[in-house]
């Protein structure tokens, strides 16, 4: 006979799976919005309070069960874990919106080069699916893997980041080129386009932060032990 404990945890499962293929959904959905120069805020504002919602849910379900069942072992080590993920879900809906935001609030971003958001984006969403075959699978090694990957995420972020403070000696030409002066340092050519994606790379060094501790959370279901985080 399933115990109302096992009833509870089941729903918590569906709750954080409904959660997981929005929040892949949404942040899917934010990168091809800068790919494309589209304008979809509407849409992952909604999804992101859907994902801040599904947060509470189980956060309340997860009190009411330790306080009614004060359950052991790995089931507490679950429901425990399971605030922390639906949290980190839910920091992916909030950036993806922040994300849109970025690409409504610069205006046309269509001319930009934006070959380092991309980059960055395909890392990020391997991450993504990672932690969520690791959530399903119960991987504890994947938090490893996870790691490895946010040190690529963030050294295209300090690399753009650099170049954004220090022009490049072909910048520095190609606008002398232009307009017959040397650039000062501490300007650029194009603010929209590197201000927008100088954030939307923060935002996404965010995610795979976020992705990182979803891999810690299961290390520690699996194995009771937590993972300094990095």
């Amino acid at each position: 006979m399933t115990s109302l404990l096992d009833l509870g945890i089941d729903r918590i499962s569906n709750i954080i799976t409904d959660m997981a293929k929005l929040s892949e959904n949404s942040v899917l959905v934010a990168i091809g919005s800068y790919r494309n120069d589209t304008r979809i805020k509407k849409q992952i504002f909604d999804w992101s309070e859907k994902l801040r919602v599904l947060q509470e849910e189980v956060s309340d379900l997860a009190i009411e069960l330790i306080a009614r069942y004060q359950p052991v072992a790995s089931d507490l080590r679950f429901i425990k874990s399971c605030m922390e993920i639906s949290y980190g879900f839910s920091r992916f809906g909030r950036y993806s919106y922040d994300i849109v935001d970025v690409v409504e609030t610069t205006g046309s971003i269509s001319n930009c080069d934006k070959s380092a958001v991309l980059e960055m984006a395909i890392t990020v969403r391997g991450m993504i699916l990672l932690s969520l075959q690791a959530l399903q699978s119960r991987d504890k090694n994947a938090a490893e893997k996870l790691y490895e990957m946010d040190d690529t995420v963030d050294l295209v972020y300090r690399r753009y980041l650099r170049k954004t403070i220090t022009p490049s000696q072909e910048d520095e030409q190609q606008q002398k080129n232009t307009t017959g002066e040397m650039p000062n340092n501490n300007t650029i050519d194009n603010p929209r386009c590197y201000i927008s994606a100088l954030l939307i790379l923060r935002y996404l060094e965010r995610i795979s932060d976020h992705a990182c501790y979803i891999g810690d959370s299961v290390h520690y279901i699996v194995t009771g032990v937590s993972r300094p985080r990095l």
